[in-house]
């Protein structure tokens, strides 16, 4: 018993002196470690060579093989998920604010405005979004308050406004106004990337792009993907083969603007043509743009100013 013990002690203590870890010296550490590294990784294409080679012995008796797990599939399913085809579903769709698009009775016009003063990153990505979005103007603000811009904009027959902020010289937030009775979404906007600096981007045709808008499944996401799909026109030019995507993953909506390329009968392409960002929900209000009375459908985070707010008013 005392030899098995020694023994055991001994091979514990040579396997962790080959171990990376123990090493003091880092150059000498880094070198183990990617050998270990390179160990590991041969043993697991061994396995998987090994399965493979069972699989096809064992024929359609062979057992399933394993999903892997990740992010998306462990996630705690929500609990605010709505069926598109469910009953209430759809007639909250025929009396929501963005029924009429949907009805077709109105064809949407989109007023695109920033600050006074925007630097040039800000301004190619309003450039960008406008040609990305058929029917769409860029005005400047002129510092006129949000509360007097928007009943010019619905006199003007504007269905929605998008605000674009800035700070350091760089686009960091879109306030989304659906007119005339709202909803408000404002969004973070992040990871910018304009068209140009795309690897083996295209031109931007004039023809009206298709949308694609992926996993909005929450009831504050199918009502954020009726926004969106009330930006663009009703029938899209397929002979343009523009796609604009909304990508929801974790709660962060990736836009994309591609243009599919035939290569073949059986193989088709896709090209970018930017720009490239991401948006992530802030707050969705009821009405029109509203930072002190309004009322909020959903808030990221509770701000300080808004629980001050909410007292004044009660207190008042």
């Amino acid at each position: 018993l005392d030899m098995a013990r020694t023994l055991t002690a001994s091979r514990a203590l040579q396997r962790l002196r080959s171990s990376s870890s123990a090493v003091k010296n880092k150059l000498r550490r880094q070198t183990l470690y990617q050998k270990e590294k390179l160990n590991r990784n041969k043993e697991k294409k061994e396995r998987k060579k090994k399965r493979n080679e069972e699989a096809k012995k064992m024929g359609d008796q062979a057992p399933p093989k394993e999903v892997p797990k990740t992010l998306e599939n462990t996630r705690v399913a929500e609990e605010t998920t709505v069926d598109p085809e469910d009953l209430e579903t759809l007639q909250d769709e025929k009396t929501d604010e963005m029924a009429s698009y949907f009805d077709r009775l109105t064809a949407p016009k989109v007023l695109i405005i920033s600050i006074t003063k925007t630097s040039l990153k800000t301004n190619i990505f309003i450039r960008e979004l406008s040609l990305c979005i058929p029917n769409s103007e860029v005005r400047l603000r002129r510092n006129v308050p949000l509360k007097k811009l928007i009943p010019e904009a619905m006199k003007r027959s504007f269905t929605d406004v998008l605000v674009v902020n800035e700070d350091r010289k760089q686009p960091n937030g879109l306030l989304h106004i659906h007119l005339p009775n709202g909803p408000t979404a404002h969004f973070k906007l992040t990871n910018f990337r304009r068209g140009y600096d795309i690897k083996g981007h295209g031109r931007v045709t004039s023809h009206q792009p298709e949308v694609v808008l992926n996993n909005f499944c929450t009831r504050v996401g199918h009502t954020v993907a009726r926004m969106f799909a009330a930006l663009f026109p009703h029938d899209p030019q397929f002979q343009g083969r523009r796609v604009v995507t909304f990508h929801n993953q974790r709660d962060f909506i990736f836009f994309r603007h591609h243009r599919y390329i035939f290569r073949s009968s059986k193989k088709v392409g896709l090209q970018e043509l930017g720009p490239r960002f991401t948006l992530k929900l802030r707050s969705l209000q009821k009405g029109t743009f509203d930072s002190k009375y309004g009322d909020y459908i959903w808030l990221h985070k509770v701000c300080p100013h808004l629980l001050l707010g909410t007292w004044l008013n009660t207190h008042a």
